[in-house]
């Protein structure tokens, strides 16, 4: 393509992009098709001369966009949403134009050190210890992954980077019972064992009970276990609880054990300060993660984690190679030792997009509605004598279900799992599901950036209709 038809070519498409924008709510959220039904539409083999960008331009339209789940809807309300923003969409733009590839200062300079300047600044907005610092990863996992890491090769003085397990290590890593599913994946991947993840019992909120944690370390310690991290929750992810942070921190001090807060998606709330109480004590803790594009309007991916003591991080991942070598190493973060990954994005640029287009004014604003919205919406649930709220609404998550008390349990996850689905169906709307203690339950997460009161409204409407027609079918 030459430069001329790339500017062309560009315009076309931003118009597509700001249509698409103003009109994504016109689209069904999900799409109606079967399995291999975009596959079977997309030739066997790769073409052997270039094709014309008119023609691959509408087999997007016609094959691509018919295809998607519209994360950008404002009534998915499903998983934890993965919002976007005007400013951010641009930042995009610019980061896949310049193309850098970011793994040292040498490398980017100010894309270092917008990185180190933005992650200061959402720090302070969110009430985290001065002293702590950021770096930008790709998701939660990968950033959970990295402080599981660091406390392993912490505790053993690096030994394991430099000689693998010996097999007497019998870690331990302790999280509540709702914990996500990424812990028990980077308990496998750090060769620590999905058995050695100790999970603790939680209360009628779903938030870990700090005494069970100490007690289970104790056993643990009188059996010969090397205790080693735990991993706290600040919203988990079926029903957004929240751990006792500043609990958890005393036992983790008193066992020396490396304390991880995993705030992936209700972490962004801190921006608000009457919601920063939530994180009293985490300065004795080590390390803590949350989603800047979970519910920040910041385009996936972006997480930043911020670390107590990076040394501990950076002296697990450092591996500098003579080609890598610059003489400035000592003077400023090459960020590649921060983490897994060699090459890094440019994701800095986004976030520093976002939060100057919004103004923390304005990010706060939008929180606020959004926790509105959720309030809104309770209400209705809780004035409808079918429903119950299963979990206490401490965001903008509210779990619920429908229940009958002639009823078997089987009978009513099977009625609130058909119900869900004929909803979801529809492509109206867009909910997911969890289950606590046993019970089937329907998540609605309100969080999209452009959703607004007629969207809940509407998606209620709708929640009836189709509950209706369950139980007739039924």
């Amino acid at each position: 393509m030459e430069k001329e038809e790339f500017r062309k070519r560009a315009h076309e498409l931003v118009d597509w992009m700001a249509d698409y924008l103003i009109q994504k709510e016109n689209y069904p959220v999900t799409p109606q098709i079967q399995p291999r039904a975009i596959f079977d539409q997309i030739p066997d083999s790769a073409p052997e001369k270039g094709e014309s960008f008119d023609a691959i331009l509408e087999d997007f339209k016609e094959i691509i966009v018919p295809g998607m789940t519209h994360w950008q809807h404002p009534a998915f309300f499903g998983y934890f949403p993965a919002n976007n923003s005007e400013p951010s969409i641009l930042a995009e733009m610019l980061m896949s134009t310049l193309g850098a590839q970011c793994m040292s200062w040498l490398t980017s300079p100010a894309a270092t050190e917008l990185e180190e300047r933005v992650c200061d600044w959402i720090r302070d907005a969110k009430g985290i210890d001065k002293t702590w610092k950021g770096c930008i990863h790709d998701t939660a996992s990968t950033a959970t992954l990295s402080a599981l890491l660091a406390a392993r090769e912490k505790a053993t003085n690096y030994q394991i980077n430099e000689n693998g397990f010996q097999g007497n290590e019998k870690f331990r890593v302790y999280s509540s019972s709702h914990v996500h599913s990424s812990i028990d994946k980077a308990l496998k991947i750090a060769g620590i064992g999905l058995n050695n993840l100790v999970r603790i019992p939680v209360d009628e909120n779903f938030s870990m009970i700090a005494e069970a944690l100490e007690k289970a370390i104790l056993e643990d310690l009188e059996n010969g276990f090397h205790p080693l991290c735990v991993v706290s929750a600040l919203g988990t992810t079926s029903s957004t609880a929240v751990d006792p942070i500043g609990k958890i921190s005393q036992i983790t001090q008193k066992y020396k054990i490396w304390h991880h807060i995993d705030a992936a998606f209700a972490g962004t709330a801190l921006i608000l300060p009457e919601f920063q109480n939530l994180i009293e004590g985490h300065e004795l803790a080590d390390s803590y993660v949350f989603n800047p594009h979970k519910w920040m309007f910041t385009n996936f991916d972006c997480t930043i984690m911020y670390l107590k003591e990076p040394r501990y991080l950076v002296n697990t991942f450092s591996m500098t190679p003579e080609y890598l070598k610059t003489k400035l190493d000592e003077e400023v973060n090459n960020y590649r030792d921060w983490g897994i990954p060699l090459g890094r994005r440019f994701r800095a640029l986004k976030l520093w997009f976002v939060v100057r287009s919004y103004g923390l004014q304005g990010l706060r604003e939008k929180l606020r509605n959004h926790l509105l919205l959720a309030q809104k919406a309770k209400s209705l649930i809780e004035a409808e004598d079918r429903l119950e709220i299963m979990a206490p609404v401490n965001f903008n998550t509210i779990c619920f279900r429908y229940f009958s008390e002639g009823l078997s349990l089987e009978k009513e996850n099977q009625i609130n799992e058909t119900w869900m689905n004929h909803v979801n169906a529809t492509g109206e709307a867009f909910f997911s599901h969890t289950k606590l203690n046993g019970k089937y339950v329907i998540r609605w997460v309100i969080g999209q950036t452009d959703v607004t009161e007629k969207h809940i409204q509407k998606a209620w409407s709708l929640l009836l209709e189709q509950l209706q027609q369950t139980l007739t079918d039924h």
